[in-house]
């Protein structure tokens, strides 16, 4: 007996995503006016932390693609992260290009990266497939230590280029640029959830034996899902050595990223699109209050005591919350 997965173009599909994308698509049109419109009135430090807030919900959702809808844990997140940013110190030591051409070259090399990954490691299952992800981001960090065209262990400094209107700042269009890649990754997620990708997805993630019985093309549903997940995260990074402005491997290949690339999906809830964004909003969030009034040395801990929490006691993070609540009023 096989399965046949709807199509993601029947009108069914259309249809069951419209009302999420539309919406989506809206806000961030509406984010992008208001902070071109309020730029010059707002302290630049409430734009960094803006930026990085959007930067996590980019990484919480390309993320969510592999490790939450497949169900495969990646922890090589910093790696394809760096791999975008990068390329974009690589692209600008060959050519001086605009920041919207680094991002889709960042995109193209680290979805590459993420298809290349895919055929070596997803033969492998469970806690294998995890530890080959973290060998591949030990890897790319010897590989990049060692290359001094992009600056190798010494690091590379990266000059902002000046604002031209109509932005106040190029942080200000920095953190439009961010805002733009945060609406197109949760777009995608919308496109991938309601499609019959999700669908075979989600499949795999109950039952990947099961799943592959019934007829699902589970090894090229993976490889798309790898693909997309590389070019989303490495998308993310780009823009990066222009936020930071100096950029060497400790800060790229960070803890930091990769433990909160992981953690907002699985606070916020791995089962649908927005649990990604909610997660990476609210930890996000609370880490810039804390950077500010505490320490930014007590963000990890912060989110390893949230994270436990959630894990403990809602393991299907906020989705699960807000599902199991609407269940139980009808």
């Amino acid at each position: 007996m096989s399965v046949v997965l709807p199509s993601a173009a029947t009108p069914a599909a259309r249809r069951a995503a419209r009302p999420f994308s539309l919406p989506i698509l809206v806000a961030g049109l509406a984010l992008v006016a208001a902070e071109m419109l309020i730029g010059d009135k707002v302290s630049e430090y409430y734009f960094l932390a803006a930026y990085v807030i959007l930067q996590y919900v980019v990484l919480a959702t390309g993320w969510n693609i592999l490790g939450g809808y497949a169900g495969y844990v990646n922890f090589g997140t910093a790696g394809f992260f760096a791999v975008g940013c990068y390329t974009t110190i690589a692209l600008e030591n060959l050519v001086d290009l605009p920041l919207p051409v680094a991002i889709l070259g960042a995109g193209v090399v680290a979805g590459l990266l993420g298809l290349g990954t895919g055929f070596l490691t997803l033969r492998l299952r469970g806690v294998f497939f995890s530890i080959a992800t973290l060998a591949l981001a030990v890897v790319l960090q010897t590989l990049i230590v060692n290359w001094s065209f992009v600056g190798g262990s010494r690091g590379a400094y990266m000059l902002r280029p000046d604002a031209t209107a109509p932005f106040a700042s190029y942080v200000q269009y920095l953190l439009v640029v961010m805002t733009a890649l945060a609406t197109f990754a949760v777009l995608v997620a919308v496109a991938v959830e309601r499609s019959w990708v999700g669908m075979g997805l989600a499949a795999i993630r109950d039952d990947e034996l099961a799943a592959e019985a019934s007829g699902v093309p589970g090894l090229r549903l993976k490889l798309l899902a790898t693909t997309l997940c590389g070019a989303l995260m490495g998308m993310a990074g780009a823009p990066f050595p222009y936020f930071i402005t100096y950029v060497d491997p400790p800060s790229v290949f960070s803890l930091a990223i990769a433990v909160n690339a992981i953690a907002m999906p699985l606070i916020g809830g791995t089962a649908a699109w927005w649990g990604p964004v909610l997660g990476a909003i609210l930890l996000g969030a609370t880490q810039q209050v804390l950077t500010v009034t505490i320490s930014s040395a007590a963000n990890l801990l912060i989110v390893g005591i949230v994270l436990v929490v959630f894990v403990t006691v809602a393991p299907t993070g906020v989705v699960g919350l807000v599902r199991a609540w609407q269940g139980r009023r009808s």
